[in-house]
């Protein structure tokens, strides 16, 4: 759980101006050893992979919502 987007936002910036774009192969790396984690402190896999999905299709509805009245096809 981030505690303080903020700080990460800043991290990721400048991480990416120092470093450029994290190559796939060092992405992936970087996956599986946070997935390794999680399951090792049981936090994944999700115990109900389907929780809080109404909550992310209400925001999906209000962003493609907004995204279409923002470009007139």
């Amino acid at each position: 759980m981030i505690k303080n987007p903020e700080i990460l936002k800043n991290f990721e910036d400048s991480f990416i101006r120092n470093e450029g774009k994290l190559p796939f192969d060092r992405a992936i790396k970087l996956f599986t050893s946070m997935w390794n984690e999680g399951l090792k402190f049981g936090v994944l896999p999700s115990k109900d992979p389907l929780e809080g999905i109404d909550v992310d299709i209400r925001i999906a509805k209000v962003l493609n919502s907004c995204s279409k009245k923002s470009f007139p096809g």
